[in-house]
Parts: structure tokens; C-alpha cells; sequence
């Protein structure tokens, strides 16, 4: 997987944003203004790419536990993120994009009903 292809594959999503809102190095995509996707750039530059992304809590301890690539991720609340070594190679594209959406649903899940609502409108 290439940065273009996580890109194109996150703002086909319903209101979703791309964002540096950390510093240059660091693409966010956002739904609704709220976190989905955290990808540092300079690890994709260097072929060490990984991705931060929402996680259920129990999902998060069970993945961890099944997989090498995934673990704590800087930064963010370790219960509910969770970080994914991509170019380990562990993990098959097909499951990423399945972490991706899950990420993104966990976001809207805790979203306002009226954002909710927004979201089916567009």
C-alpha cells in the first residue's frame, strides 16, 4: 500500500478531510472534523510506514495480542488506538482497509446524533 492509495481509499468516506494539523510530517484524515487516521509521512519516506487509528477497546487488546504490527501508538490514549507497522508485511491490505473503516465508524459511533444525521445527508 502507497500513501495515494490509503488517501483515495479515506476521502471516499462521507465527510472526510485530509489535514496537517500537528506539523507538516504528520496527514490526518478527519469525519467531521474528529480523527480517524493519523499517517507520519516521513516513516512512509522512509519505508517504515505506519498508521494510527481509532480502535473498539477490547478490539484493541485482542489485535495487539494477534499481531506484531500492531501496538500502542504515541501519543494518543493507548485504550483506544491503536498503531499498525504496515510494510512488516503481516498484515494483507484487505484487513488494513477493514482497521481503516473501523476507525472510521468508532469516530461517527461517538459522534452527536445531529452529526450523525449530517453524515447521511451529503
Amino acid at each position: 500500500m502507497d500513501i495515494e492509495v490509503l488517501r483515495e481509499y479515506c476521502l471516499i468516506k462521507a465527510s472526510t478531510t485530509e489535514e496537517f494539523p500537528f506539523d507538516a510530517n504528520t496527514l490526518v484524515f478527519k469525519v467531521l472534523n474528529k480523527m480517524f487516521v493519523i499517517a507520519p509521512l516521513n516513516k512512509w519516506e522512509k519505508g517504515e510506514a505506519t498508521l494510527t487509528l481509532k480502535c473498539d477497546p477490547e478490539y484493541t487488546i485482542k489485535l495487539r495480542e494477534q499481531f506484531e504490527s500492531i501496538y500502542p501508538g504515541p501519543y494518543v490514549s493507548n485504550k483506544h488506538w491503536n498503531s499498525i507497522d504496515i510494510f512488516k508485511r503481516e498484515l494483507h491490505p484487505k484487513f488494513i482497509f477493514e482497521l481503516i473503516d473501523h476507525s472510521y465508524d468508532m469516530v461517527v459511533k461517538g459522534m452527536t446524533k445531529k452529526m450523525r444525521e449530517s453524515l447521511n445527508h451529503k
